[in-house]
């Protein structure tokens, strides 16, 4: 029993001596004239040095515990240096610099030479006496032909049906195997001044053919997420048969004002903002989203947005002069992403 107690005891010496190593650096040491001196500690080692490399980690569980654990390094870093700047301008006052702009590939864009001066004569001239000076004169009201391709199904059928009451005085027309060449000659002696054509592909609209009739241009688009009107969250009621108005947000150059002059010409002239209905186009980054409103007044101050639909997403593929001639038409403008996705900075519209 005495020795299990020698061995007990010397046990618990080895552990209150562990205890008193692991405890030593935080006592304080006393100097001679009895005054107290904190002993400095050694700096804890970075826990991730900067030659520091998780790829260089072999054990994948083991690389994943320290990304993470690195990504969480870094978020707390972020953090504290925010809350500090913050502190800084607090006490600055009026006297703090301004906010720095953040950097995006939007204000980062390559400039581009075709961009548009509205005070340029050159510009005006083209205006006067482009395809669309009779709809901006007011010669002409838009009379629009909303069609698909052979055989739609019910998705693309819906889409048809629903930019017809986006669109004012629009008139669906089912084709039955009747060619496009044949189809604009009719139109055209029928007064319409646009053919709208909606592709599909296994089902789901995937393309838009946009015709100004009857010299044209025709755009091609490739059409991505489409979201029906049932398909939208908290959505409104159906649209009313008031003139929406229309928003051309950043088309700035001259491939983007033609393309924005022919969404243009689809709309009549004199909105009528008592429906308090909006179309947008908005180009971002040669994207052009699709988005239908309405404005609701919440008191004389405040106003909101509730979204109608459809919504979808259309980018040109091509931009031919005159009608649709996929054959033997002159294009003016067509995508060739190896030649001209050089960057992800430069933009077409």
């Amino acid at each position: 029993m005495a020795k299990a107690g020698a061995k007990s005891g010397g046990s618990g010496n080895k552990g209150l001596k562990r205890k008193a190593a692991t405890e030593e650096p935080q006592e304080a040491a006393v100097a001679e004239d009895g005054t107290t001196e904190s002993r400095v500690q050694p700096s804890k080692a970075a826990a991730f040095p900067p030659g520091f490399s998780v790829s260089e980690i072999k054990n994948k569980q083991r690389r994943h515990l320290m990304f993470t654990r690195w990504k969480q390094q870094q978020r707390k870093e972020k953090l504290a240096a925010k809350k500090k700047l913050k502190k800084e301008r607090e006490a600055l006052g009026d006297k703090a610099p301004p906010k720095p702009i953040p950097k995006t590939i939007d204000n980062q864009r390559v400039y581009d030479e075709t961009t548009v001066d509205p005070n340029d004569e050159e510009v005006a001239y083209d205006e006067a006496t482009d395809e669309f000076a009779s709809y901006f004169n007011r010669q002409t009201s838009p009379k629009i032909l909303i069609t698909t391709s052979d055989r739609p199904h019910g998705r693309t059928v819906r889409l048809c049906e629903q930019l017809s009451t986006v669109i004012p005085n629009s008139h669906v027309y089912y084709r039955r195997g009747l060619a496009l060449k044949k189809i604009i000659p009719q139109c055209i002696s029928r007064d319409f001044t646009d053919l709208i054509v909606i592709n599909e592909d296994r089902k789901i609209p995937n393309g838009l053919i946009l015709s100004h009739l009857p010299n044209g241009p025709t755009a091609h688009f490739k059409m991505s997420s489409v979201r029906l009107r049932k398909e939208i969250k908290r959505r409104g009621k159906d649209p009313t048969e008031h003139i929406p108005e229309i928003i051309l947000n950043n088309f700035t150059t001259r491939l983007g004002h033609s393309v924005g002059r022919m969404f243009a010409s689809l709309f009549p002239h004199n909105p009528q903002f008592i429906g308090r209905q909006v179309a947008t186009f908005h180009n971002q980054r040669d994207y052009i989203f699709f988005r239908f409103h309405r404005y609701i007044f919440k008191s004389e101050k405040k106003v909101g947005i509730q979204e109608l639909g459809p919504r979808f997403t259309l980018k040109l593929r091509s931009l031919q002069k005159g009608t649709f001639d996929s054959k033997y038409g002159e294009y003016e403008w067509v995508h060739k992403p190896r030649e001209m996705d050089t960057s992800r900075r430069k933009f077409h519209l």
